[in-house]
């Protein structure tokens, strides 16, 4: 897939090496096309259709960065693709995802109304479904982002990484974990959609009634069918971060790294900040997997990041 997706770059800060007292390295796939890592798992998974598949069209759900990614997969091979999305999903990424001449169906107040509503859908169009994580073609499109960054970074021995449904992170743990066997996996979830948190630390699985944060792209409801039993058997801890947290990361990437990262994408580095202390790495990789902010949201963001303690929040380090 080399041709087909952006090598994203990956970059250390000195601020953050100091502040956790380890090697970070930030993969940044903010910077992959479409400004997050789903179009790898779109790409991927269209390249494995058939050409009969191909010209049903294609139709899907999502928060707003898999819409992205699969217009602009299903434009590039002149496929139609049809895209249900929350009417939460901000104005920028329902645009981009228009922009790639894709068509948007706005309904319901998160996700998994969305999601259902395009299964209905799909039922009478006949458009193949290509979900945003519950699929093993999306999840090993994803993978590929564990073996660029163990290629970029062989020491690296644990990796922060975002979790909604779970098709990123299953993705990432497998790959990660046929390279480097004994690599640390660590998810993160916000607090207010911890749908994995609670089915892979209680082995009970409970479809959340609202799920509520700045961190839109991991706000699921339930985890995938398919992606938990992955997370369950190679994933090693899943944590959660408060949405001050997520606040204070989004602004942190944007004041000390000089980055916009949207609030899942600043998800991994909230757990990393967050629960430093119980993280015992020496070169820890954190998964920046999108930088699709909707601009107007930022005062409220910044007024979030405030509710963090002055020691936490605005720490003093010398870049």
């Amino acid at each position: 897939m080399d041709h087909i997706v952006h090598h994203t770059t990956l970059r250390t800060s000195a601020t953050t090496n100091k502040r956790t007292q380890k090697n970070v390295y930030f993969k940044m796939e903010n910077q992959q096309k479409t400004g997050a890592f789903k179009f790898r798992g779109a790409s991927y998974k269209l390249m494995r259709l058939t050409d009969e598949q191909l010209a049903c069209g294609v139709i899907t759900a999502s928060a707003g960065n898999h819409a992205q990614g699969l217009a602009l997969a299903a434009y590039k091979l002149g496929v139609k693709a049809t895209i249900y999305m929350a009417e939460s999903t901000p104005d920028a990424k329902v645009e981009a995802t228009r922009g790639y001449g894709a068509e948007v169906v706005l309904i319901g107040e998160s996700f998994q109304e969305a999601y259902e509503a395009s299964v209905e859908h799909q039922k009478k169009c006949g458009a193949t479904y290509v979900h945003p994580f519950d699929d093993y073609d999306i999840m090993a499109g994803q993978g590929t982002i564990a073996l660029e960054l163990l290629e970029q970074e062989s020491r690296i021995d644990t990796i922060m990484v975002p979790i909604g449904g779970g098709g990123l992170i299953s993705g990432i743990a497998v790959a990660a974990k046929s390279v480097k066997p004994n690599i640390r996996v660590i998810g993160v979830q916000a607090a207010s959609a911890a749908a994995t948190h609670t089915a892979y630390h209680e082995g009970a699985v409970k479809k959340l009634d609202k799920v509520s944060t700045i961190a839109e792209g991991i706000a699921v409801k339930q985890p995938g069918e398919k992606t938990l039993p992955i997370i369950r058997h190679y994933v090693d801890d899943i944590i959660t971060v408060s949405e001050a947290e997520i606040a204070h990361a989004i602004i942190y990437m944007l004041e000390r790294g000089k980055t916009l990262v949207e609030g899942a994408g600043a998800a991994g580095l909230a757990g990393l900040l967050s629960h430093n202390d119980k993280i015992d790495s020496r070169h820890c990789g954190v998964i920046v997997s999108g930088g699709n902010l909707d601009i107007s949201k930022l005062s409220h963001i910044q007024a979030l990041a405030r509710q963090l303690k002055p020691e936490v929040s605005h720490k003093a380090l010398v870049l």
